[in-house]
């Protein structure tokens, strides 16, 4: 018969494996629980993460990425330099409109890209400083415009074409005048419009008004 020593010890090595066992089930349900927290209420391929907005973080900890969704409808995504600085954005606005834009380290607009009411593309180009020289679009009523502008903004050179097709060429002098107009009309009719500093004007044909 075993003694009293011995029966103590074979019931505590048996109590020592009990707690074991109990600690790695208590383990496993905590486990299951967080994941249970973590877990999407609809189940989906591959896990879904819900959030407002979610910023990336290099080793240094400077921003590099965020991507949000504002109340008023706006989203979109913008990259960041190696100082932190958001150089490029693409992102929807509140109507609905998508745009891509890429800025200088100030922040001042280099390239856009919007597209409006679904058909409307628009393409701005600017200096380092933010001023557009550069513009082309089409608009909603299907005529489309280039436009060229001197070092303050100013547009010198427009190239367009109506809802027609019918092109047209205007070059306006530093004080927003037309200068010179050449247009061909629908029916095909080319007329061109020099105008001089001193108000003479040359007009071909003759009979153009």
């Amino acid at each position: 018969m075993d003694s009293l020593d011995t029966r103590l010890e074979r019931l505590e090595r048996r109590c020592r494996r009990l707690q074991s066992v109990t600690f790695a089930a208590l383990a496993l349900g905590v486990l299951g629980v967080g994941v249970a927290v973590l877990r999407p209420g609809t189940p989906a391929e591959g896990g879904e993460l819900v959030a407002s907005r979610l910023t990336l973080r290099d080793a240094k900890g400077r921003t590099r990425a965020t991507l949000s969704a504002t109340e008023g409808g706006e989203g979109g995504l913008v990259l960041h330099d190696t100082e932190g600085r958001p150089r490029a954005l693409l992102g929807v606005d509140s109507s609905g409109s998508p745009r891509l834009r890429f800025a200088t380290a100030q922040g001042a607009m280099l390239a856009e890209l919007t597209v409006y009411a679904n058909e409307a593309p628009r393409l701005v180009l600017g200096n380092n400083g933010g001023t557009e020289f550069f513009t082309v679009a089409m608009m909603a009523d299907g005529s489309s415009r280039l436009e060229l502008a001197d070092g303050d903004g100013r547009p010198r050179a427009i190239l367009g074409a109506d809802e027609h097709g019918s092109p047209g060429l205007l070059l306006v002098d530093r004080l927003g005048q037309p200068r010179a107009t050449l247009r061909v009309t629908p029916k095909n009719d080319a007329s061109l419009v020099l105008e001089g500093h001193d108000g003479e004007v040359f007009r071909a044909p003759s009979s153009v008004q």
